[in-house]
């Protein structure tokens, strides 16, 4: 059975690896720290270590055993390129998701440089999508490292968002997923900013996706912009010739 996922732009999750170090602004309210060290408090093994990264090879099949297709956010719970993953064990998680056709993963990092050294050892076949962060507009060459990766669908998370952004080329970009910051110290968002984003995918015709405005108490906050929700994305491979048995 997948573990199915609160986030609004994915289905499932899938930790290979848990636990990561902070390597940029929106790493200071980390919600996957908060949430490693509680549930290492409440006695899960394969939290023993808290956040400290972690390699999980027992974790490695499972996507295989789920045999209903899902969109699956992979490493929810760290990082899968931080310098602390083997190259090989990360060329095994490819090699899973290329063997589990009938799924499409989501891969997204803030550690775009080893992203593109490691794209060169990995297969990328069609259902795994590459991201990157971009949560301030100093981390905009994220995306130039994003744009050489060969994936077929390649995204662009800035969430937290924590600041306005320049006009940005999204050539070779294919989805833009923006949030607001969520939970105890989160930082507040412009909704200006939110629109600058907006309006520039709408203008190069880039699929938009705007998660939430965060806040302390991010229910109440929702998810609406100039009144209404703003949830495209690519679309997904539904045609699959063949089902896992």
């Amino acid at each position: 059975m997948a573990f199915k996922s609160k986030i609004e732009w994915t289905e499932s999750s899938w930790n290979p690896v848990t636990g990561c170090t902070k390597e940029s602004l929106g790493c200071q309210n980390c919600y996957a720290e908060r949430l490693a060290k509680r549930l290492k408090n409440m006695g899960l093994k394969k939290y023993e270590n808290g956040f400290k990264v972690t390699i999980h090879p027992k974790s490695l099949n499972e996507p295989l055993n789920w045999k209903k297709p899902q969109i699956i956010f992979v490493v929810s719970m760290g990082d899968l390129f931080h310098k602390d993953v083997p190259d090989d064990f990360i060329e095994k998680v490819f090699e899973v998701m290329n063997n589990a056709y009938w799924h499409t993963f989501q891969v997204l990092t803030k550690r775009s440089e080893r992203l593109l050294e490691i794209s060169k050892k990995v297969k990328w076949t069609d259902n795994i999508w590459a991201g990157v962060t971009v949560e301030h507009e100093k981390y905009l060459y994220r995306l130039d490292h994003l744009k050489k990766i060969p994936a077929k669908i390649k995204f662009v998370s800035m969430e937290p968002l924590l600041s306005d952004m320049p006009y940005i080329d999204f050539d070779g970009i294919d989805w833009v997923v923006v949030g607001g910051e969520s939970g105890p110290g989160a930082r507040p968002i412009e909704p200006n900013w939110v629109r600058n984003i907006r309006n520039m995918c709408l203008e190069q015709d880039i699929h938009f996706f705007f998660k939430q405005w965060g806040g302390f108490n991010k229910k109440k906050n929702g998810r609406i912009l100039d009144g209404r929700t703003w949830d495209d994305m690519p679309k997904i491979n539904t045609k699959i010739e063949r089902l896992p048995v």
